[in-house]
């Protein structure tokens, strides 16, 4: 992977950075230059972290809830402190909920989804566009998702916290107009991580996994590294013009409604 220092002398924070996207991004995020501090509620983000320091960068680690307000607050009041200062933070921390009916579906566990899915993203703007709104410049990056976008791309649940994650960059980005301050989101297609596992390793054992992508136009599912390919983008100044935006990063999913090839005669 080659290398340019978009992110030279900028800070950063990464929620959600045990696994998948999240790490995927504090990998490149440092790569590129940037100072990282890598949160998660997992312990995988100390493997993140040291990961970052054997290729020479700079990180700090925290075990840290996503969704709980003090959390996220001491998260940039720490960035600040330790690293000098917050240009960059990144809210992708997220939880799937599974795939339950309706009926089934319990307001605990629509809460929780919410909590952490659309909560944890509304905290991280609230806290991380302090600094940035004093600094006059800054850029904020939510993971929504493609189920925020069309039905039957996650559960209820899942799919009514990303739509929010989408609102809510889009109402921020509007009330943090005149600072400098830019907002936007991913909405990842199916991507394979630690949450879609599951259904990754059930069609490996089917051997169907061919049939994994088949809605895309690139007849395929994603990788991690191509989700944080567009967070430093989003993160860079390269997308100094960028802002409200929820951008589908799906393959081209969401760009026509699905349907299977003609079979063959």
């Amino acid at each position: 992977m080659a290398t340019t220092g978009q992110l030279e002398g900028k800070r950063a924070i990464i929620t959600g950075a045990g696994s998948g996207i999240g790490r995927a991004s504090a990998l490149r995020f440092a790569a590129e230059g940037a100072k990282v501090l890598v949160a998660d509620i997992s312990e995988g983000v100390d493997e993140t972290a040291e990961a970052i320091r054997k290729a020479g960068g700079t990180v700090i680690a925290v075990r840290a809830d996503a969704g709980d307000e003090a959390a996220v607050k001491g998260l940039v009041d720490r960035a600040v402190s330790e690293l000098g200062g917050l240009e960059v933070v990144y809210a992708n921390a997220g939880i799937s909920g599974g795939l339950l009916p309706l009926a089934e579906t319990t307001v605990e566990q629509f809460m929780e989804i919410v909590r952490v899915n659309l909560i944890g993203c509304f905290l991280a703007i609230k806290y991380g566009s302090v600094p940035l709104v004093k600094a006059g410049k800054g850029s904020i990056v939510c993971t929504a998702s493609v189920a925020g976008l069309r039905a039957h791309a996650g559960g209820i649940p899942y799919s009514a916290s990303k739509a929010g994650v989408i609102s809510l960059v889009q109402t921020t980005s509007a009330d943090l107009r005149g600072t400098g301050v830019r907002v936007n989101a991913i909405c990842p297609g199916l991507i394979e991580t630690g949450m879609t596992k599951p259904l990754f390793d059930y069609v490996r054992a089917r051997g169907t996994e061919h049939k994994v992508g088949q809605f895309t136009p690139l007849l395929r599912a994603g990788a991690p590294d191509e989700i944080a390919a567009m967070a430093l983008f989003l993160a860079s100044d390269e997308a100094s013009y960028v802002n409200g935006q929820a951008i589908a990063v799906d393959g081209g999913l969401t760009a026509s409604h699905p349907f299977l090839p003609p079979r063959k005669q």
